[in-house]
């Protein structure tokens, strides 16, 4: 729910009063034993042991001087807007962190206060590698849940629950909630549907969110006090363990694979549903024993994606002079169009260990000041230290002379981008190619007079039905002029009108027209002007090679890109973009390439009005995107002058 950064109001210090109800509310809602307040101790003094046993309870789930405030996010594929209340407060020796989220009646703890409140709710356990799935805001599958059964007696349907790794089974990194009754599950293997709902996460927003800007807290390696439910079974027992049913069924249900062996091992297939969500990617079978590469082994790695990335672009986009790019690249894009698309990861084991962090360079930026020292591209330093890439030299031999390998077929989890500040590898049987970047655009513009102009072309003998160009026209006009002899003898720039003229060009219907009916004659460039606003226009987009014979015009003016800035939900600024189709440009390739370039999230959608038979597409690009939106475009051939912005986020003037 918090994987995109929530409206965060005001925060307001709680009450005392409200800071206790809120704490009891939390006592009675997660069963937390109480001592009871007619227990007496050797000294008398029961009562007030009880009372101090309750505060301290309070406290630990709800730390003294703890602030409130209203947020706003939207969650799910339609984006649906959520409203609630976060309250913030400060363990002993901690920064101020999120330490509960109320989401209508119920309250929820983050990973903070599970660090900090050990067993304060059920603990289910999966694979790592399925945990940093449900981390991007996948929801668990049945098939995922591990070390069960038995699962923890309070996992029931409704409930509210934290999600361990095998790896680190004490430190709950997910909290979500039961949509089934887990505690009654006798089998997973085969099952399917969703077991757990994520809510947050150990790396979302809200675990972000610090007074000073400084960042989440990372998890701790153990916690003592948190019952780890079920068998000590391995990561490797697990996948070689579970299976499910073939993979149309899991298609209907939904869910993304993860390996393990089924009956059809032997013809390579496999189906697993331990994830579901926008970012459950389906990945290869984790190696458990595969060979550790050397930090030598990864650089080297990273260097032939880069050159592979660098040579596909030269090859697709040749006759583009920058082969595809817009300089100045930034790191972070260079990373993730050039580099994490090419690295050859062929399983999840893999895509954990090919992280720039684990290179000899540690981040994008010596990564990219090596190829620089190699002359293989330019770089500099932009003013807060990012690096930027100028130009590259696509001649160089290690570009023009690189073998390119195999990419794995299907995609695998992605590696991420460390110091190029964030991003996720995509890597497919090939690399992406947009057949519309660098191409070659023409728009012309023509003519088709109309029924009352014959008589003009007839003195030149042309076709009245044919379409013309404006500069194809003016030379009819001319003969019809000169064989009718209708130039003014005072005034060589003037033409007399005769009968055809007037009632064809000008038929009085303005004052214009009355005003050249009364003197009699007209400036030979306004009545050219004028016969061409009298034609139906016409017009035709020519790609590449395509000539004015082989391309059928369209009635009416060429239509223009339109690009549209808006504000939603109150301050969030969105872009979207209309009318690619008839510049040969396929949305959804733009919308890809927007995402990666923006690093924003993107979304195609049919434009309101647009014809169900034949729909115009809109891509909605979250952000101020203008600029880049134009830059993909003239990668396209789209000159400027044939996009319409409007900026509906900028205040009308008073």
């Amino acid at each position: 729910m918090f994987k995109k950064k929530p409206n965060i109001k005001a925060l307001a210090p709680l009450r005392s009063s409200d800071r206790r109800k809120i704490a009891d509310q939390i006592i009675a809602d997660y069963g937390i034993d109480v001592p009871p307040r007619d227990t007496a101790d050797e000294a008398g003094t029961g009562q007030e042991s009880a009372t101090i046993g309750v505060g301290a309870i309070r406290n630990a789930l709800l730390p003294d001087n703890s602030q409130s405030a209203r947020f706003t996010t939207t969650a799910g594929k339609d984006l649906k807007q959520v409203s609630g209340t976060i309250y913030i407060g400060k363990h002993p020796a901690q920064p101020q962190r999120v330490l509960w989220i109320k989401l209508e009646d119920k309250l929820l703890p983050t990973v903070y206060t599970l660090w900090s409140n050990p067993g304060l709710v059920p603990l289910l356990h999966t694979p790592d590698v399925v945990l940093q799935k449900l981390r991007g805001g996948a929801d668990l599958m049945t098939p995922g849940l591990a070390r069960g059964p038995p699962f923890p007696p309070k996992a029931t349907k409704g409930s509210v629950v934290a999600i361990a790794s095998l790896e680190k089974p004490t430190v709950p990194m997910v909290v979500g909630i039961c949509e089934i009754d887990v505690a009654s599950l006798q089998e997973v293997r085969g099952a399917k549907g969703h077991a757990v709902r994520g809510e947050h996460w150990d790396g979302d927003e809200l675990w972000a969110w610090s007074q000073g800007g400084s960042g989440g807290g990372n998890a701790p390696d153990e916690i003592e006090g948190w019952d780890t439910y079920g068998g000590e079974s391995s990561l490797e027992e697990l996948l070689n363990d579970v299976t499910v049913e073939d993979s149309d069924d899991a298609q209907n249900e939904g869910g993304v694979p993860i390996p393990y062996k089924a009956a059809e091992e032997s013809q390579g297939k496999y189906q697993n549903e331990f994830v579901e969500g926008e970012d459950a990617e389906p990945f290869e079978r984790v190696g458990v024993e595969g060979k550790e590469l050397s930090t030598k082994e990864i650089d080297e790695i990273f260097w032939n994606a880069l050159l592979y990335g660098l040579h596909h672009h030269r090859n697709i986009n040749r006759s583009d002079p920058h082969h595809g790019l817009s300089f100045p690249v930034n790191q972070s894009a260079l990373v993730s169009n050039l580099v994490l698309p090419f690295l050859p990861i062929n399983s999840s084991a893999q895509a954990a260990t090919l992280n720039i962090k684990k290179t000899s360079w540690k981040n994008a930026k010596k990564f990219i000041k090596a190829f620089d020292k190699a002359r293989i591209l330019k770089s500099k330093d932009r003013d807060g230290g990012e690096c930027v890439v100028v130009d590259v030299d696509f001649e160089d031999p290690a570009i023009t002379n690189f073998v390119p390998y195999k990419l794995p077929k299907k995609e695998t989890a992605g590696a991420e981008s460390g110091g190029a500040g964030g991003g996720k590898a995509i890597t497919a049987d090939i690399s992406p190619s947009d057949s519309s970047i660098g191409q070659k655009l023409n728009k012309i513009d023509l003519y088709k007079p109309k029924e009352q102009l014959a008589p003009i072309f007839a003195a030149s003998k042309a076709n009245h039905h044919a379409l013309y160009l404006p500069t194809e026209l003016r030379p009819i006009i001319n003969a019809y002029i000169d064989s009718e002899k209708l130039v003014s003898d005072t005034n060589k720039r003037l033409v007399n009108l005769d009968p055809i003229l007037a009632n064809a060009v000008f038929d009085g219907s303005t004052p214009l027209d009355r005003e050249v009916l009364a003197k009699g004659s007209v400036p030979r460039d306004a009545l050219i002007d004028r016969i061409l606003k009298s034609c139906s226009p016409y017009h035709l987009i020519l790609r590449n090679t395509e000539t004015r014979d082989t391309v059928k015009a369209k009635a009416g003016h060429a239509p223009k890109i339109s690009i549209v800035l808006e504000t939603r939900s109150g301050n969030k600024t969105v872009t979207k973009i209309s009318g690619v189709e008839v510049f040969h440009i396929q949305p959804q390739a733009l919308a890809d390439e927007l995402q990666k370039t923006c690093a924003s999230s993107t979304s195609v959608g049919q434009t309101a009005g647009s014809s169900p038979k034949k729909p115009m597409m809109e891509v909605m690009v979250q952000g101020p995107q203008k600029e880049a939106m134009m830059k993909a475009l003239e990668k396209r051939g789209v000159s400027r002058q044939w996009v319409e912005v409007h900026d509906k986020t900028k205040g009308k003037k008073k």
